[in-house]
């Protein structure tokens, strides 16, 4: 809990900080969103049944886009962490983001397209687990780590509410930089090795390198008063191994005004990477066997907090 309180208050700090300083240059346009949100159950006596349980998150949405003349630059921060408490169980983390986006463009032709160059980082702060087995960590950050460069169009709106990026030029690289999972193979990387002959061991490579195509689509608007919708779209296709397999990351968020302060969200999150296995559940000859593969991911949140837009 003293974790969750530490990178509340930093997160707090950063948008008092950002809200104090005014943007006086017109090329630039920047803002962002912070928010803390909470959940409690309490039960004492409650014959239905139930458990104690307190949740903790943060959130930290920043953006600061330039744009002169025929010259664009577009950047986003998108940070998140959040931890669960739940009757007799340790505290665990139930959320954890860490995604940079930077995007150049240069006017093609019209006033919607542009020759584009992108990076783009993503990881989480913290160790993870296969809960309920809290003995084994299965990632932490950089393990995985991904870095994406691209080189392509980018077709958006003169107010930036929709982004359509095509690259058919695209450098993923993904970081395991924990020698055990390293050595598992986890996220794709090479896995260790038993050299039959001299009885060593070869290590697994710490470091996955993919070229191939990538797409993104964002879409961002007011649907009613106080109501926006936002989405975000990420297909990726490796040229040198399985370009069927396509990786799809599409994320989604409707978030809801009550007042200046308060506010409530739901957000989606689905995934699909045929590098990333997950516990799967198998019948065979009436006997149940745990294993791992590739699945789709589904992840959704309702969150009721404080939160301050600037």
């Amino acid at each position: 809990m003293k974790r969750v309180l530490l990178i509340c208050v930093a997160m707090a700090s950063v948008m008092a900080a950002t809200a104090q300083t005014k943007d006086t240059t017109k090329n630039w346009t920047k803002g962002g969103l912070m928010g803390l949100n909470f959940g409690q159950a309490s039960f004492t006596n409650w014959a239905a049944g139930g458990e104690n349980s307190i949740s903790v998150g943060a959130i930290l949405n920043v953006f600061a886009n330039y744009k002169k003349g025929n010259n664009s630059w577009d950047n986003t921060l998108d940070l998140a962490y959040g931890m669960l408490q739940s009757g007799v169980a340790p505290l665990r983390k139930n959320e954890d983001k860490i995604d940079f986006s930077s995007k150049y463009g240069r006017k093609a032709f019209n006033d919607h397209w542009y020759y584009s160059v992108m990076v783009n980082f993503k990881s989480q702060f913290a160790d993870g687990y296969n809960y309920p087995n809290d003995s084994v960590v299965i990632s932490h950050f950089m393990a995985p780590g991904y870095l994406l460069g691209s080189i392509g169009m980018d077709y958006k709106t003169k107010d930036n509410s929709l982004s359509l990026f095509i690259s058919p030029l695209t450098s993923k690289t993904t970081f395991v930089s924990d020698q055990k999972l390293a050595d598992a193979g986890a996220y794709g990387v090479t896995p260790a090795k038993l050299d039959t002959a001299t009885g060593k061991i070869t290590p697994g490579e710490m470091v996955l390198n993919q070229f191939g195509a990538y797409l993104k689509f964002a879409f961002k608007k007011d649907i009613f008063k106080n109501v926006n919708f936002a989405t975000k779209l990420e297909l990726f296709s490796n040229y040198l191994k399985d370009p069927q397999n396509v990786v799809v990351n599409w994320e989604n968020i409707i978030g809801m005004k009550v007042n200046k302060f308060l506010s409530a969200s739901i957000s989606t999150n689905m995934i699909y990477d045929h590098n990333i296995p997950v516990p799967v559940k198998r019948e065979v000859n009436g006997v149940t066997v745990l294993g791992t593969g590739p699945r789709l991911q589904f992840k959704e949140v309702l969150s009721i907090g404080l939160s301050y837009k600037f």
